[in-house]
């Protein structure tokens, strides 16, 4: 189709001007739903997270993240804020995101509100991550102080080094499984792990095999030794319980011959 050449350039610029304007026009109303959404949206996220701060304060959520770690960890990362402040902090922006889903779409721009919907979907593996890292953290401080204990009434050398060598492999285990649920390089890390555990594993046997050749055959010696040592004690025993067996079969048939000589001792 061919276009009209233009006769009058007064009315041009009065269709052109007339055309943004009504397109500016209708997307007033996008634009007011737009910011009415992010406000009242804002406005609730604060309180939610107000609520769920003032909850895990008051069952001691604190308390329990110091316990396992968690607190520090999130000190380490510069926060300023306590454990349960910090999970406030997280859920407040969550419902911020989900708002700005809302918010977009009613803008009538679906690409931005696709890639926060994404983000989205992506955060309950963190918020799990995290639950994971929290409960390794117990159970490590946990195996760390059962392990002191049992190794020190044991009479065991170094209990400090085997408890801590214990917790280590508490987080490792709990990183390893924190990272596959956030999906960030799942199979390096899993390589990696799998690695480290493998050099570990030969490491120790040719630890083992190779230096621990005099240390095995003298506790085999030993035990062999203490067995020579035991046999004529278990084999006198033994012909003690057989004659004390005889003794009762003559008495029980009521012979009066006179007892057989007796091997002396």
């Amino acid at each position: 189709m061919v276009n009209a050449p233009v006769g009058d350039w007064g009315t041009a610029v009065m269709s052109s001007v007339a055309a943004a304007l009504a397109i500016l026009l209708s997307s007033i109303p996008k634009v007011i739903g737009f910011a009415l959404i992010l406000i009242i949206g804002w406005l609730v996220a604060s309180a939610i997270a107000a609520v769920v701060a003032t909850v895990l304060r008051a069952v001691h959520f604190n308390d329990l993240a110091k316990r396992s770690g968690f607190a520090g960890f999130v000190q380490q990362m510069g926060i300023k804020r306590d454990s349960a402040g910090f999970l406030a902090d997280l859920a407040k922006w969550f419902v911020r995101l989900i708002v700005l889903v809302a918010a977009f779409d009613a803008l009538g721009l679906p690409a931005v509100s696709t890639v926060l919907q994404q983000l989205l979907l992506w955060l309950p593996n963190l918020v799990v991550a995290m639950v994971v890292l929290v409960l390794a953290g117990l159970a490590a401080n946990a195996l760390h102080g059962l392990v002191r204990g049992a190794t020190a009434e044991a009479g065991l050398g170094n209990p400090e080094l085997l408890a801590n060598i214990a917790r280590v492999a508490v987080w490792a285990f709990a990183i390893v499984i924190a990272v596959n649920q956030i999906g960030i390089a799942t199979a390096l890390v899993n390589t990696l792990f799998m690695a480290t555990i493998g050099a570990l594993a030969l490491a120790l046997g040719l630890s083992f095999g190779l230096g621990g050749r005099e240390t095995a055959a003298q506790i085999v010696r030993g035990w062999y030794e203490r067995s020579q040592k035991a046999a004529p004690r278990m084999a006198e025993a033994a012909d003690r319980m057989q004659l004390r067996a005889e003794d009762s079969a003559q008495t029980a048939n009521g012979t009066t011959s006179a007892p057989a000589a007796r091997p002396v001792a």
